[in-house]
């Protein structure tokens, strides 16, 4: 059959702006599009519009009051920036956490992941034009913010857990809704599969589009499942395993050509893989005490607040903690974690202050977004609305 080739602008190029504020970008940031017609010819981005100066605004904070700014990155899955950042305070005060506490971390990140990669698939097919399957599978997501609920108290912006472990041991609630999640989702996410991954319009408009070679990946520095999709074998789970995760069967799903099609496949086959994640984590822990949930560390975690009422060293503690009159080693450490886009890290040094002497972020987001003219130049406007929505670029995490 014959094709026509898009329509061009005859050699006069025309300048459109994709944002910063269109529903297409799903965030604030812009980019200034040179239009033949209606192929991209080149694109340059604008960052920094919602920039809040958090590593600087963490280097005046004690360790503990920082949780807060980690969960503004990736708000999509707040508890692994939380995590990550409660694992880099553990490993510059060598903090030993139980057993139990990384099970239960595990679980949390997991859900984490799901949510994340849900909100990005779900996405690409609204912006695709099929708004039933965003619509079918939400409520799943909305499950996930409920036990964060059940745990913590807040929905998107957790600030979940402690360093150590946890604030408070999970409800009773906060299992139900984990056993629900369970039982039910997966038959409602391979319904939500069937829809998108073999529709015969949603691969005509994603496959071949917004490709990136591993070798490009890589000069780039992606990580994450943008990196995957290109076919590039790295997961920081498996590479430099943290909080158990050797311990846990799981494959790492890999695309071939780096095209919106592979970023969408790889997500949706990682969904299962956390989910199968979830399930060995909580049958590990029908060996473990239940009453434990955090590592016994006073200097930096607030005490109870009954204990602070009523026992003289917890009130002193209390005290030493909320004045940041604990002081830290002197030492450079880093750790990152597998977050819902990529390798998410965390560089801390300190000189032995009460407040970072310097924190810096390493978002999975500020990296790939670089690579995203290199990836739409020759295609259609429309394919660089599908190409930036297959990498979940999240504002929050591009700007900090």
């Amino acid at each position: 059959m014959e094709t026509t080739k898009p329509p061009t602008g005859q050699g006069n190029p025309l300048t459109l702006n994709l944002g910063p504020t269109h529903p297409a970008t799903h965030g604030i940031f812009q980019n200034v599009l040179t239009m033949d017609g209606e192929i991209v010819k080149d694109t340059e981005q604008t960052v920094g519009y919602i920039h809040r100066a958090f590593e600087k605004i963490a280097e005046r904070r004690p360790l503990y009051q920082i949780t807060t700014l980690t969960d503004r990155l990736n708000y999509c899955s707040s508890p692994l920036n939380n995590m990550g950042w409660h694992m880099t305070v553990e490993k510059l005060l060598d903090i030993r956490v139980p057993r139990r506490v990384e099970l239960l971390r595990v679980i949390i990140m997991e859900l984490s992941r799901i949510s994340d990669h849900l909100i990005c698939t779900s996405i690409i097919g609204v912006d695709a034009g099929a708004l039933t399957g965003f619509m079918y599978i939400f409520q799943w997501r909305e499950l996930i913010y409920e036990i964060y609920e059940a745990i913590c108290g807040a929905r998107m912006t957790t600030n979940m857990g402690r360093v150590g472990g946890f604030e408070r041991n999970f409800p009773p609630e906060a299992w139900e809704k984990i056993d629900n999640f369970l039982r039910k989702y997966m038959k409602d996410f391979e319904e939500f599969d069937s829809m998108l991954s073999r529709n015969r319009i949603f691969m005509d408009r994603t496959m071949g589009v917004g490709t990136i070679s591993g070798e490009r990946a890589l000069a780039y520095g992606f990580t994450g499942p943008n990196l995957r999709a290109a076919g590039v074998d790295y997961d920081v789970r498996v590479a430099h395993p943290y909080s158990g995760y050797g311990e846990y069967k799981f494959d790492i799903p890999i695309g071939v050509e780096g095209s919106a099609y592979d970023r969408f496949m790889v997500r949706q086959e990682e969904i299962r893989q956390s989910f199968s994640i979830i399930q060995q984590a909580v049958a590990k822990l029908k060996d473990e005490d239940p009453a434990v949930y955090r590592s016994e560390v006073p200097a930096w975690v607030l005490p109870p607040k009954e204990a602070v009422y009523s026992e003289m060293e917890a009130l002193i503690y209390h005290f030493k903690t909320v004045m940041g009159e604990t002081r830290m080693p002197t030492r450079e450490v880093y750790h990152s974690i597998e977050a819902g886009n990529g390798e998410l890290g965390f560089y801390l040094f300190t000189d032995g202050g009460r407040t970072p002497a310097r924190l810096r972020f390493r978002r999975p987001c500020f990296i790939y977004y670089q690579a995203f003219p290199e990836m739409v130049r020759g295609c259609l406007l429309s394919d660089a609305v599908i190409t930036l929505s297959s990498l979940n670029i999240i504002a929050g995490e591009l700007d900090a």
